[in-house]
């Protein structure tokens, strides 16, 4: 179940790919079959546990061929331990909204970018986003520890990272069928398991169905949901070499008078 587009995202074999906020690697998997060498980055530890197995098992599969790089890092994203200009590709997913200091990540994706690299940043979408805030605060912090801090609009993505130096693209939305699910959940009890409620534990059925099968009728059905009920919001942006150039003489000159 990706949520950034990588026919749209252009990674290309070879390409060195950080996916951070990895969680049990479903953009690491897919980064891999495609030739990319791959850096794995998430606080979680039991995630990065559960996914270092993955390039063994693509070759085991066929997938892989072994010679791709595949590391798994535990990190911060607002403090990553790479030198400048070092990925061609980064995939934020769905880690924007948990970070207090984004303005800090967005900086940080910029350094390490090589200039002409791509950054694929999804957040959640705006309207199904304020709904479960609506419906439970026990989906957001403070009570959900860890949980999201803000409800981003795609207007604020863009301006941040054009804030950072990034000259911001395409966007789109994804997992239109996600969001009443996560509404259903929110309504009954976000904290309750799924079983406990007998629609929650049906439309999971649902979701997962779908994620396995992958049928035309609800492929088509959220491929025309998304643009109104996506949970996701991606939004694209590339490290321009001309402009990063300018902003090092800023920085440069900056430095010199200070």
């Amino acid at each position: 179940m990706l949520t950034v587009d990588y026919e749209k995202f252009e990674l290309r074999a070879g390409d060195l790919l950080l996916d951070l906020g990895c969680g049990f690697g479903r953009h690491t998997y897919e980064a891999l079959v495609r030739g990319a060498h791959v850096v794995s980055c998430d606080t979680a530890i039991p995630e990065l546990e559960a996914i270092k197995n993955t390039a063994p098992m693509l070759i085991d599969d066929g997938l892989f061929d072994g010679q791709l790089m595949h590391t798994q890092v535990q990190g911060d994203g607002t403090r990553l331990p790479y030198p400048d200009n070092t990925f061609d590709k980064i995939i934020a997913s769905e880690v924007l909204e948990h970070i207090p200091d984004d303005v800090a990540a967005y900086d940080e994706f910029f350094r390490i970018l090589k200039p002409g690299g791509m950054l694929a940043a999804t957040v959640p979408a705006t309207v199904p986003e304020k709904i479960c805030w609506k419906l439970s605060d026990e989906y957001y912090a403070p009570k959900a520890e860890g949980g999201h801090v803000r409800v981003y609009t795609e207007d604020e993505v863009r301006s941040k990272l054009e804030g950072a130096g990034f000259d911001p693209g395409l966007s789109y939305k994804a997992h239109a069928l996600h969001a009443p699910y996560w509404w259903i959940r929110c309504a009954v009890g976000v904290n309750n398991e799924v079983d406990d409620n007998w629609t929650v534990k049906q439309y999971h059925k649902l979701l997962e169905w779908d994620i396995v099968s992958q049928p035309w009728i609800t492929r088509t059905a959220e491929k025309l949901l998304n643009p109104l009920l996506g949970k996701s919001l991606v939004v694209q942006a590339t490290k321009s070499p001309l402009r990063t150039e300018k902003l090092s003489q800023i920085r440069e000159a900056a430095d010199a008078s200070a």
